[in-house]
């Protein structure tokens, strides 16, 4: 039996991901030296953002691999940095079964994702030390303001929640709430961090929020909330391995109202494949989760069509319209694939992919716009 937290390796893994972290920082440091006119909090900003969006597609590899107990203990791998130092360990874990979830692979799966998350923790670390030093030199200079040094402050608090989860997502053996939890943990990151980086955006350019009417307004903020319970949801569906409970479309096992277990399928406190009494969960159950999720897309999809439509009459949010357009439509056909084709690697990471990047372009609208 192996201890599910040891945390001899953990200065190690710290260090190795403020080492990879700094690959971005002299990144901007050269790009500054070339000439760049970014401000130097902007860049960064929005490279974290982009590695953060980077983060989650990984996280899904990793789930999607089933590599998310590749290394069953936590922060390290059998309480060593990398798995080159558990490789006996792994090996004895593999033998005893061969097709369990440890293997070699997936275990460097595993610790590249814990390494890449320390890295981001890192980036937002430097973030936040330097909105509050540009904070101090402001009030001492009486300078413009610039960004609140308490947003990257909160968002280091966050990414500190997100750790807990990932911690969590282990030692609890991959519990379903928990994994659904750290996903969405990870997308109120990548849309704090792009909130951010709107604001930077409009501070650097000496520029406003665009004024949009009251309902548009609202319109944006209803379609957030949606497409935030259709993440969830689908979230739900994959850490229940669901996805494969309906393999026909429109219908759902020839049925346009399949036998489900909706108690079961929608109890949260409980073992990923069993009941809170501890019973296998039945196939009922999962057909209850998978089909929930697409009839709640009935509703959101036709309704960020509504919003792309609506925002394409703003003129300077038109290429918002233009990718939330783009991007329901990739939700369509990555979501049929995964149906029709039995669940493709590909398409499921760019479901996820475009389930992270229509939440970016609906904060990116709300960022840039106010009420009149």
């Amino acid at each position: 039996m192996h201890t599910l937290y040891d945390f001899s390796p953990l200065l190690k893994i710290m260090l190795l991901g403020a080492l990879l972290a700094l690959l971005p920082l002299l990144w901007i440091g050269y790009r500054r030296r070339r000439g760049q006119s970014m401000p130097w909090g902007q860049a960064l900003t929005l490279l974290t953002l982009f590695l953060t969006f980077d983060l989650i597609l990984f996280g899904a590899f990793t789930r999607l691999t089933d590599s998310g107990l590749g290394c069953p203990d936590w922060p390290g791998c059998y309480g060593s940095t990398s798995p080159v130092g558990a490789h006996a360990d792994i090996l004895a874990a593999q033998s005893a079964m061969p097709s369990g979830p440890v293997t070699q692979g997936k275990a460097w799966v595993e610790m590249i994702h814990r390494y890449l998350a320390t890295a981001v923790g890192a980036l937002i670390t430097v973030l936040m030390a330097g909105a509050w030093i540009g904070r101090f030199r402001s009030v001492r200079t009486g300078s413009a303001n610039a960004l609140s040094p308490w947003w990257p402050t909160l968002t280091l608090i966050w990414v500190c929640i997100q750790g807990a989860f990932g911690a969590l997502t282990v030692t609890m053996k991959l519990f379903p709430i928990i994994v659904t939890l750290h996903l969405l943990s990870a997308l109120v990151l990548l849309a704090m961090l792009c909130w951010q980086a709107v604001r930077l955006d409009q501070l650097a350019g000496g520029r406003t929020a665009i004024s949009t009417n009251t309902a548009l307004r609202g319109l944006m903020r209803l379609s957030a909330a949606a497409l935030l319970l259709q993440i969830a949801l689908g979230g739900w569906v994959s850490a229940n391995y669901a996805v494969l409970a309906c393999s026909d479309f429109p219908r759902c096992q020839g049925s346009w109202w399949p036998l489900m277990d909706f108690e079961q399928g929608f109890a949260l406190w409980r073992p990923l494949g069993l009941t809170y009494r501890g019973d296998f969960l039945n196939f009922s159950a999962l057909t209850a989760i998978h089909y929930v999720h697409r009839l709640v897309a009935c509703i959101v999809l036709p309704l960020l069509g509504l919003l792309a439509w609506r925002l394409n009459a703003v003129t300077e949010l038109r290429k918002c319209s233009r990718w939330l357009a783009a991007l329901t439509g990739l939700q369509l056909a990555t979501g049929l694939s995964n149906v029709v084709l039995d669940w493709p690697l590909l398409a499921a990471l760019l479901h996820t992919g475009g389930a992270a990047a229509l939440l970016l372009a609906l904060t990116w609208a709300l960022a840039s716009s106010r009420s009149p």
